[in-house]
């Protein structure tokens, strides 16, 4: 067999180090994506030692797109792409033409052609897909509308990317490079013989038939095809139909109709969202996004040459400044003049300040086409690996911008309250619902019961709790949950709980119980942890899914904690007692031990009582009566 394998030994490299050096990160308070982009610098060609195939990396970072894009597809709907798209055409538009203008002027000031400023500063007016979307993600303002208009306006961008990519070889020789267009253009405007108006045409045309197909036929296509594979019974086909409709149809966008990957994989998720079974589609596909998206910025950190920041120290130093000042200000402006909140605006600039994926593209295309220097394209890598790298700290720069401007509000609300004196004996109305810029207003509730997590089991308690007369609140981060609490006069917190600030938000000083009701145990543990420090004395109830998972959360100062599995288990059990004494056995079968045990004498635990662990159970072994 042999043992010359690139790809192999690129994935291994690329995510092994990535491991090493993001550990390092996180421990050192770092971003995780800064290991990331340094383990990429250790394995290119421009650093000593072993070297990962380029091109394989790129593609590899490819399919991180692809499937990040599917994802956010999957929690997107047609109806919220529509909702923003009258602020996210005009703003990225303006936005783009902003950061073009200010890449042309630093480009005339180094000497170069009209030509080589257009494709610099449209490389530097185009954020990156992966940064942009998992900035988002990790701040759970995905599902908001801020976020959602940044992924509208992302998507804007991409569809000018690609009118770009497509009429910079057909206008090379008008702007000083080698003309190309007969080689470069569409088959079809060649045929026609067409100009650069056809050009123009012929793609929007394309991207316009990809949409209507994906909409129309592919709206009864893809639910379908799911459901289908669905009640095969067989989750190996499930999670394979999953990925294949999300490369498929990714790739077939790109060959049939010149859109972008990221485009595809984006219209594949939204289509998809409309079947049930998304959240499941979701689910299965998240391992291989975020393995993929992390060789993203590997293969980001190995185009970098580390001795660009000493040869142009400077220039570099420019395009920084256009990229993190002068985009970000342009869409504030942009924001601000729609009549948005500043948070809004504020957490819009944030996200767009960095470049990625495109602007290696339009590099690339501009050095081939004779159009950029290869010293354009030094500048455009070198201000997309900084500008990932300073996005964790634009993100903090803006939360600390924002707090200053809701500093005095926000100490006016309680001191407002505190003046009644009947505050604190008459119940208190539900807080008004925070929109997704404001900083979470603070409840006036105290003992009562913290509720993280609105969903399948988190509304199930919540509907407990409600029907037993015990106050509550809700803190959940997704959009569709928060309406229907909010129609049900629920009070609610619109945060991730794992922040502290949206913790005490809650008063989890003062509340008597806390319910963490999300599956996800690492988060679930952090939450428990800050909660208990910040009162030792508060009843905990969790959730988990495994032994391993209820010894974790029980360390952390969980008091019970509730495994799905055991559940079910005991649920069957009763069910198989309450069967048995409907309908009792033959005599024959009366010394059995099912038969002849009364109901409570089965193995049925009843939920133990708030501050006691539930113990794991231990499954039979193999062979042993059950």
């Amino acid at each position: 067999m042999p043992h010359d394998t690139p790809l192999i030994a690129t994935i291994v490299a690329g995510l092994g180090l990535a491991f090493i050096f993001g550990v390092i990160a996180n421990r050192l308070k770092l971003p995780t994506l800064v290991g990331y982009l340094l383990a990429g610098i250790l394995i290119g060609p421009h650093t000593p030692g072993f070297i990962a195939d380029q091109k394989l990396g790129t593609e590899l970072a490819e399919m991180g797109v692809i499937l990040l894009m599917f994802g956010v597809g999957l929690h997107f709907s047609l109806k919220d792409l529509l909702s923003v798209r009258a602020i996210a055409v005009p703003g990225a538009v303006v936005q783009i033409s902003t950061a073009t203008a200010m890449g042309m002027a630093l480009a005339w000031a180094l000497g170069w052609t009209m030509g080589a400023g257009i494709v610099f500063g449209l490389a530097l007016s185009v954020a990156s897909t992966v940064v942009l979307l998992r900035a988002l993600q990790e701040r759970r303002i995905i599902e908001t509308e801020r976020g959602r208009i940044a992924v509208g306006w992302l998507i804007v961008e991409d569809i000018a990317m690609i009118l770009a990519l497509v009429l910079l070889p057909a206008l090379a020789g008008i702007l000083g490079g080698e003309n190309t267009a007969s080689a470069a253009s569409d088959p079809l405007v060649q045929w026609l013989g067409l100009g650069i108006g056809g050009v123009i045409l012929v793609t929007l045309l394309k991207v316009a038939g990809f949409v209507v197909l994906m909409l129309g036929l592919g709206r009864k296509v893809i639910p379908w095809l799911l459901h289908y594979v669905a009640h095969t019974g067989s989750r190996e086909l499930f999670r394979l139909a999953v990925l294949a409709i999300a490369l498929g149809v990714a790739f077939g966008a790109a060959k049939l109709f010149g859109v972008s990957f990221a485009l595809g994989a984006f219209f594949a998720g939204m289509i998809m969202s409309e079947s049930e079974l998304s959240h499941r589609a979701a689910e299965e596909s998240l391992p291989l996004r975020d393995a993929f998206s992390v060789l993203f910025f590997v293969s980001v950190g190995m185009l970098f040459n580390p001795w660009t920041l000493v040869t142009a120290a400077w220039p570099i130093l420019a395009v920084l400044f256009i990229i993190i000042i002068g985009k970000s200000l342009a869409a504030f402006l942009i924001v601000i003049a729609f009549r948005y909140p500043k948070g809004t605006a504020l957490t819009i600039s944030a996200s767009l300040a960095q470049i990625g994926e495109f602007s290696f593209i339009l590099a690339e295309l501009g050095v081939g086409l004779k159009l950029l220097p290869q010293e354009g394209r030094d500048l455009i890598l070198a201000g997309a690996i900084l500008s990932i790298m300073l996005n964790p700290a634009v993100f903090a720069a803006v939360g600390w911008i924002k707090r200053r401007i809701d500093q005095v509000p926000a100490t006016a609300a309680p001191a407002a309250a505190s003046s009644d004196p009947a505050a604190d004996i008459a119940p208190a109305p539900p807080a008004p619902p925070p929109t997704d810029d404001e900083e979470p207003q603070s409840t006036a509730l105290t003992g009562h019961t913290v509720l993280v997590g609105y969903g399948r089991v988190g509304s199930l308690v919540g509907e407990g709790l409600k029907a037993k007369g015990i106050p509550y609140l809700v803190i959940e981060d997704a959009t569709r949950p928060q309406a229907r609490l909010r129609q049900e006069g629920v009070e609610t917190i619109t945060g991730n709980a794992v922040q502290g600030d949206i913790l005490s938000s809650a008063n989890i000083a003062g509340a008597r119980r806390l319910i963490v009701a999300i599956p996800n145990a690492f988060e679930a543990g952090q939450i428990v942890e800050t909660a208990k420090a910040a009162n030792p004395a508060l009843v905990i109830i969790a959730r988990a899914h495994s032994d391993a998972e209820v010894e974790h959360l029980t360390n952390l100062g969980a008091g019970t904690v509730i495994m799905g599995e055991q559940e079910i288990a005991r649920g069957i059990i009763a069910e198989i007692a309450r069967a048995a004494e409907s309908n009792p056995p033959p005599a024959s079968m009366a010394d059995s031990p099912v038969a002849a045990a009364p109901h409570g004498d089965l193995p049925f635990v009843p939920l133990d009582e708030p501050g006691t662990p539930v113990a794991p159970t231990t499954p039979p072994r193999e062979g042993s009566p059950t």
